[in-house]
């Protein structure tokens, strides 16, 4: 059975509520943002996804350094209605990034690393072409590159844009995103 975005939602959600009150006592939950994704993946077209993620502050003494737990989703659907022909790839994607900010006034250039398990499934049905329906899904691991810069919107929001490479063998991604963060703290 494929886990749908939904499970993995719940499963994280379920992962990162212990440690919430902990994180919350201590003061080192700093933001959460959300953002819409581009996303370009080895030999595919490109296509949308979307994110949410977690910032916390593991230290008082190193503000500019933050941990971000996250889910990312995406999904890809074409259709060739002549051939009856229709493939559908998805990724949903939990992982966790470390980024440092560099301060300065206004905008706020970071750079970051991350791991993350990426649940991926493909599948295609071609009933003109004797595929009633075949699929696979596979879990892989990888690693992150990230960079981008915040912007300084009103009040505890800012906006922010992001490149991401995920390293995962056979099904490379770069990710071009665009956000909406909100800080607890500020």
């Amino acid at each position: 059975m494929r886990p749908t975005f939904k499970q993995l939602a719940v499963g994280f959600t379920l992962l990162t509520l212990p440690w919430l009150p902990r994180a919350a006592v201590a003061g080192s939950i700093s933001g959460v943002d959300a953002m819409s994704s581009t996303v370009m993946q080895h030999e595919q077209s490109s296509f949308s996804g979307i994110a949410v993620r977690l910032r916390l502050a593991p230290s008082p003494s190193a503000p500019a350094f933050e941990v971000l737990p996250g889910i990312e989703y995406w999904r890809n659907t074409t259709t060739v209605q002549i051939y009856d022909i229709r493939s559908e790839r998805r990724d949903a994607t939990l992982g966790a990034d470390a980024r440092y900010r560099f301060q300065t006034h206004g905008w706020s250039p970071y750079l970051g690393a991350g791991f993350g398990i990426h649940f991926l499934s493909n599948g295609v049905r071609a009933p003109l072409l004797g595929v009633p329906l075949e699929s696979r899904s596979i879990m892989k691991g990888g690693v992150a590159l990230m960079g981008g810069l915040t912007f300084p919107l009103a009040g505890a929001f800012e906006s922010f844009v992001e490149a991401k490479y995920h390293a995962v063998s056979d099904y490379e991604q770069l990710k071009l995103s665009w956000g909406l963060a909100y800080n607890i703290k500020h």
